[in-house]
C-alpha cells in the first residue's frame, strides 16, 4: 500500500511506481493498466488519485488512451504522436461517460499487466525489491556462491601461463579443446556418442539454440516446440521470422498424435524438445516417446534440437534422443548457467559430423569466438571432479526446497499440474495468474504466469515457480490473500 509522506503525493507514488516498470519493461508495451477501481483496491487510494496517476502518465508519453477500452504501455521506441497530449484534459473527468478516464477504464475488466518473456528476463536484472523471486530462472546466489572453486580455477589457469599463447589471438574457433575434449567424455558417461571434434562451445545454451536455428533456418520455416514450454525460446524463434507449431507436452513427452499430423501438414524443419525435466513441467521422456519421435524425425527429414539445460540436476539415466539417436538427427544442447555461474555464459552444442562446420560458420559470424581463461578454467574443475561433487550438493539442496515450497503451496490453496520434480512447479492458483502479476509486483514479487509458457497467449491460471527462491512463508502469505 501506498503511504503518503511531507514531500511525496500518492499521485506521485503511484505514477512513479507504473513509470518505473515501464521503463524497466516489466510492463510491456501493449499492456493494459487495472482499472481506476481496481487499481484503488489494489492501492489503497481512491479513484481520484488513480484518475491524477494515470493523467500523469499519460502526459509523459508512456500510456496511451483507447476510447472504451482502458489505458495501455506505449512503445517507448515511438514518438509521443501529438494527440497525446491532448487527451490527458479530457482523462481528469472522472464521470463514467464516454470518452472520459472513468468510462474508458470502467470498461475495461480488471484485466491486469502482461508480463512477456522479454520482461521476465528483465526481470532478473531489475528485481522488484531484494526478495527472493519465485519467477526467477536461476537458483539462489548462495547455493551457487557455494562453487568457490571457479574463482581458484581462474587464478591456476592465469598462473600456469596457458593463456600465453592465445593471450593476443582469438583463440579456437570451435572453443577451447582440453573443455571439448572433457565434455565428450561427460558426454560418454550418458551414452552420447561426441567426439571433440563434433562439439562447438557457445556463449550458452540460448547461443547454442540460436546458432541452431539460424544455421538449419530460413524465415518462414516451420519449427515444432513443446507446450507449455520455454517462452524465451517461442520469443526467439517469432523474431526469427520462423513459423512456431505448438505440440502439446505430457508427462512422458510430446503428444505424439498432434505431433504425427503438424508433420503430415507442414513439413517442419525442425523440432526443439527438452526432454528431461521440462521447463516448466518438470516431465521427462519416456523411452517410448523418445522412440516414436525419432520414427517421426526419420519419416519427416527433420532435425531436433535438445536442449538439456537442466541434465546436471537430472537423474542418472534419464532418456534423452541424443543417446538414442547417436546424434544422427538430434543436435545436444547444454550449459552450466543454471548450475554454477549464470553470468560465464558457458554453453556447448554437440552435433551429427555434416553439420559441424556449417554451425560453426553460424557461430563465427555471430560471436568468433568464445572466452578462452573460462572454459580452460571450467574444463579443470569438470577434470578434478568439482563440478560433479557441487551438483550433488545442488540436488541435495533442490530435493529438501521442493518438499518444503510444495508444503507450502499446498497450505497456501493451490495444486501442482504437474508431480513435482526438478527445479521448477506448474502451479494452479485458481485465479488469472496475468491478473496475479501485477499484484504480487506490487508486494514486491515476481511470478511467472502460466501464459508465458504458451506461443498462443491465452488467459490461464498456472504459473511457475522455482523451488528454490519459494522458501518464505511471506510470499506465499501475499499470494493468498491476492488470490
Amino acid at each position: 500500500m501506498l503511504t503518503r509522506t511531507p514531500d511525496r503525493t500518492l499521485t506521485d507514488q503511484l505514477a512513479e511506481r507504473f513509470a518505473e516498470r515501464i521503463r524497466a519493461r516489466l510492463l510491456p508495451a501493449g499492456a493494459r493498466l487495472p482499472s481506476v477501481r481496481e487499481c484503488a483496491r489494489q492501492q489503497g487510494v481512491s479513484p481520484h488519485t488513480v484518475v491524477a496517476a494515470y493523467d500523469k502518465l499519460l502526459a509523459q508519453g508512456l500510456v496511451q488512451a483507447q476510447r472504451q477500452r482502458g489505458f495501455f504501455v506505449r512503445d517507448l521506441g515511438q514518438k509521443v504522436p501529438p494527440a497525446q497530449s491532448e487527451q490527458a484534459p479530457e482523462a481528469i473527468n472522472t464521470e463514467a461517460a464516454p470518452g472520459t478516464l472513468q468510462g474508458a477504464m470502467g470498461a475495461a475488466r480488471a484485466a491486469g499487466s502482461r508480463i512477456n518473456a522479454t520482461a521476465l528476463i528483465r526481470g532478473m536484472f531489475h528485481q522488484p525489491s531484494v526478495r527472493p523471486q519465485p519467477g526467477a530462472g536461476v537458483l539462489p546466489m548462495a547455493w551457487l556462491q557455494e562453487a568457490r572453486f571457479l574463482s581458484a580455477a581462474v587464478r591456476k589457469v592465469a598462473a600456469s601461463g596457458a593463456l600465453d599463447q592465445g593471450s593476443f589471438s582469438y583463440g579456437e574457433p570451435m572453443g577451447d579443446a582440453g573443455l571439448r575434449e572433457a565434455l565428450a567424455r561427460r558426454l560418454g558417461g550418458q551414452q552420447i556418442p561426441a567426439t571433440a571434434q563434433q562439439i562447438i562451445t557457445t556463449m550458452g545454451a540460448t547461443q547454442a539454440l540460436d546458432i541452431v536455428s539460424r544455421a538449419l533456418l530460413k524465415a518462414g520455416d516451420p519449427v515444432l516446440v513443446e507446450e507449455p514450454g520455454w517462452s524465451v525460446e517461442f520469443a526467439r524463434l517469432d523474431a526469427l521470422g520462423m513459423r512456431v507449431l505448438p505440440v502439446p507436452r505430457g508427462p512422458d513427452g510430446p503428444d505424439l498424435a498432434v505431433m504425427a499430423r503438424l508433420c503430415e501438414l507442414h513439413s517442419p524443419r525442425l523440432f526443439v524438445s527438452v526432454s528431461v525435466l521440462h521447463n516448466p513441467t518438470g516431465y521427462s521422456l519416456s523411452p517410448a516417446s523418445a522412440h516414436r519421435i525419432l520414427q517421426l524425425a526419420q519419416q519427416h527429414d527433420f532435425y531436433i534440437a535438445e536442449d538439456d539445460t537442466y541434465g546436471h540436476i537430472a537423474p542418472e539415466h534419464a532418456t534423452r534422443l541424443s543417446a538414442l539417436d547417436g546424434l544422427a538427427r538430434t543436435i545436444y544442447v547444454s550449459g552450466f548457467a543454471k548450475i554454477l555461474a549464470p553470468n560465464w555464459r558457458i554453453g556447448y552444442l554437440a552435433a551429427p559430423p555434416h553439420l559441424v562446420e556449417r554451425l560453426l560458420d553460424t557461430k563465427l559470424l555471430s560471436t568468433l569466438t568464445t572466452p578462452s581463461l573460462l572454459e580452460k578454467a571450467l574444463a579443470l574443475c569438470i577434470e578434478q571432479g568439482q563440478l560433479r561433487r557441487h551438483s550433488e550438493r545442488i540436488r541435495q539442496a533442490l530435493a529438501q526446497a521442493r518438499a518444503r515450497s510444495v508444503q507450502l503451496a499446498l497450505e497456501a490453496g493451490c495444486t501442482f499440474a504437474a508431480e513435482p520434480a526438478g527445479m521448477f512447479g506448474w502451479v494452479d492458483t485458481g485465479v488469472d495468474t496475468d491478473v496475479l502479476a501485477q499484484r504480487m509486483l506490487d508486494e514486491g514479487y515476481l511470478i511467472a504466469p502460466g501464459a508465458l509458457f504458451h506461443a498462443t497467449r491465452q488467459p490461464c491460471t498456472l504459473m511457475r515457480i522455482n523451488f528454490g527462491t519459494t522458501q518464505e512463508p511471506a510470499f506465499w502469505r501475499a499470494l493468498r490473500s491476492s488470490l
